[in-house]
């Protein structure tokens, strides 16, 4: 068991003291340094809680990709997840919102972090339009699916696998959904909000696209390489919609983007690690619900993320509410596990 979180490990022990001395260079104190350990601990046992529904959807396609797209999603993923959502984004938002270049907005998070904090602040409302339309939709996708045969909670599953007829009934809901909420949102900024969530959408229906034409291919291992490569783009660009609430919330645990980049990563560690679990041994197989639970906590966390600009609900509130559907749906298999096993044994 352990050797699957041996990464995650070294790269903890690595960059726990990391941030200790990033917090000690800003502040030469113990006091700074123990802190900055502290926020980054914080930081990744927080992105673990919010990505852990993450982890067993992309071990529900990493199960269709071959061995090589899995081992580059293992690695090539993990250095996008590490320095492209955890850096470059950051510093990209900073450099649209304020006019600069990217070499400018790190000399600014690195010399005046607490200005920089206000500018990813400032964008969190459109990040989080813009993530919550895409989660939105995988849920949506998942749950409006006309051939969905197995259901967790029947009463729900059932009518919206039926309403799984309705040609794009996902975009409509998703675009509804948005609307409402986009007349809450300051006068300022609903505009942007609308563009930002629609631009969410699109984004989607492109990558599902991409990843379904590709899948149509056949059998050959050429063919079954190029659905692969579709399921590792559309893995990536999920991954990335999972990271935008953490990374611009992180900003209201501390302004240092350094320390961001190091807690947050370290999280992304430990959900690659349980990704790699749950495919090897075959744990979703085992747990019949556990899947739908992670749905369910996706459709949430999309919800949560869209009201960004009526009500701010904490983080770790969040990680709660997936948390609880993922823990409903772990006991449910179980129950049906030992259902069948006592169904199985023989009358004595």
């Amino acid at each position: 068991m352990l050797r699957y979180f041996r990464s995650s490990f070294i790269f903890t022990l690595l960059g726990l003291p990391l941030c200790a001395y990033v917090g000690y260079y800003y502040n030469p104190t113990p006091a700074a340094a123990i802190q900055a350990f502290f926020i980054a601990t914080v930081l990744a046992v927080l992105e673990v809680s919010l990505s852990f529904d993450n982890a067993i959807v992309n071990a529900v396609v990493l199960k269709e990709m071959t061995p090589k797209w899995r081992h580059r999603f293992l690695t090539w993923g993990m250095l996008i997840a590490v320095f492209g959502m955890r850096l470059v984004f950051p510093l990209l938002i900073v450099t649209f919102a304020a006019g600069l270049n990217p070499w400018d907005a790190l000399v600014l998070a690195a010399s005046e972090p607490n200005r920089y904090s206000e500018i990813m602040l400032s964008a969190h409302a459109n990040v989080a339009a813009f993530g919550g339309c895409f989660l939105m939709m995988v849920a949506l996708k998942y749950f409006y699916d006309e051939n969905k045969e197995l259901h967790w909670i029947v009463w729900i599953e059932r009518i919206t696998a039926e309403l799984g007829k309705v040609e794009a009934i996902e975009i409509a809901i998703t675009l509804g959904f948005l609307a409402v909420l986009s007349r809450w949102a300051p006068p300022e900024g609903q505009a942007s909000f609308l563009i930002s969530g629609m631009a969410g959408i699109v984004v989607y229906v492109v990558v599902d696209g991409i990843s379904g034409y590709l899948e149509r291919f056949g059998a050959s291992s050429a063919d079954m390489h190029r659905a692969s490569a579709g399921l590792f783009l559309y893995l990536e660009v999920l991954d990335a919609s999972f990271s935008f609430d953490g990374v611009v919330g992180a900003f209201a645990i501390t302004n240092n983007l350094f320390i961001i980049m190091i807690g947050l990563s370290i999280g992304a560690f430990f959900v690659r690690s349980l990704t790699i679990l749950f495919v090897e041994k075959e744990t979703l197989d085992h747990f019949t619900y556990l899947e739908h639970g992670a749905f369910y906590a996706i459709g949430a966390l999309a919800i949560l993320m869209l009201c960004d600009p009526v009500v701010h609900i904490p983080e770790w509130i969040t990680g709660l509410i997936g948390a609880v559907f993922i823990a409903a749906a772990f006991w449910s298999s179980l129950r049906v596990r030992k259902m069948k096993s006592s169904a199985a044994m023989p009358a004595k």
